[in-house]
């Protein structure tokens, strides 16, 4: 049987009627672009492993960041890297530390004209490159942890933050961080809450910028590659403890877990296209294999098709630029 007046390429045959009917929008407000800054540094480091991302100088960071808001990015995540690491991540609590003060930087570099978080987490800062602090056996203490994020989510409030992300996926980090916000008078402190980061092999790039000292792997404190379900259920936790926004982590191997979150919760939901994602279509441009710009946006589409409101991803400032123009 024939329909001849079926054809839903009709719908294809422009560039101007595919942006009429497109299903998914990508907007440069939605990306957030990490970055990192190394104490000491007096210009940027090229990070091997991640072609086109440095660790940044106090000075190159402000730049970085505004032209990130130039650009029309709707915000930034900052790590930082200190100089010394100790068993106990003190840099990471110290209103001196170098994340600390790059937050004051930032701030006052460009203010509200996009979002400026922060990662709360202790594994950049301690000598063992664990999320949280280790008991006398080497395991993670977990009740620990949770009173130094609090001192580090103070501290970065006190520095000007306007968003926190605790990352260590330790039990109850988020009740306990609101908490500590909220009695040192920064209720307006949002917490972006990385609710299911699994323990992926996709962050190998991300250590080299971090300088990681992890000897192990954190496979007891962050999730199994295998499980969803287990996924819903820290985002509740997450979200019956106060955390404004919730995070999947990595994106492109979780697109289904990014769609049951969108599926089962209210609250704002952001994806980390991670190191290794971003690498490996770096890797293979470069070897002439692949579209790069294609494929990146690409990519950034699908994770925003999966559910995600909000997308971390290296190329948030490089993408923001394409789509203001193509918009």
């Amino acid at each position: 049987m024939s329909f001849p007046n079926i054809r839903p390429r009709r719908l294809r045959t422009s560039a101007a009627m595919r942006r009429m009917v497109s299903e998914t929008r990508l907007h440069p407000a939605e990306l957030v672009l990490p970055l990192f800054v190394k104490e000491g540094l007096a210009e940027p480091r090229p990070v091997s492993s991640l072609p086109g991302v440095v660790q940044h100088s106090r000075e190159s960071l402000r730049k970085a960041v505004a032209e990130a808001a130039q650009a029309g990015v709707g915000g930034v995540m900052l790590f930082g890297i200190p100089e010394r690491k100790d068993a106990t991540g003190s840099g990471g609590t110290d209103p001196a530390g170098i994340l600390n003060v790059a937050i004051r930087d930032v701030v006052g570099e460009v203010g509200d004209s996009l979002v400026v978080m922060s990662d709360l987490c202790l594994d950049e800062f301690t000598s063992h490159g664990h999320c949280g602090l280790l008991r006398e056996d080497g395991v993670v203490d977990n009740d620990a942890t949770l009173a130094a994020y609090a001192r580090m989510a103070v501290a970065q409030a006190a520095a000007g933050v306007h968003v926190v992300g605790p990352s260590g996926m330790m039990d109850g980090q988020v009740g306990v961080v609101r908490q500590a916000l909220d009695e040192a008078g920064y209720t307006d402190v949002t917490i972006l809450a990385y609710a299911a980061k699994y323990a992926s092999a996709f962050y190998g790039p991300f250590r080299e910028a971090v300088e990681s000292s992890l000897d192990g792997d954190r496979r007891s404190y962050q999730q199994d590659p295998a499980n969803v379900r287990e996924s819903l259920r820290e985002v509740a936790l997450d979200v019956a403890e106060g955390a404004d926004m919730v995070m999947v982590k990595p994106a492109l191997a979780y697109l289904d877990v990014i769609s049951a979150v969108r599926a089962s919760f209210d609250v704002p939901v952001a994806a980390y296209q991670v190191s290794g994602e971003y690498a490996m279509v770096e890797a293979a441009a470069a070897n002439g294999w692949i579209d790069r710009e294609r494929i990146m946006m690409e990519t950034l589409h699908s994770i925003r098709r999966a559910g995600a409101q909000v997308i971390l991803t290296y190329w948030a400032a490089e993408a923001a630029r394409r789509l203001r123009a193509e918009y």
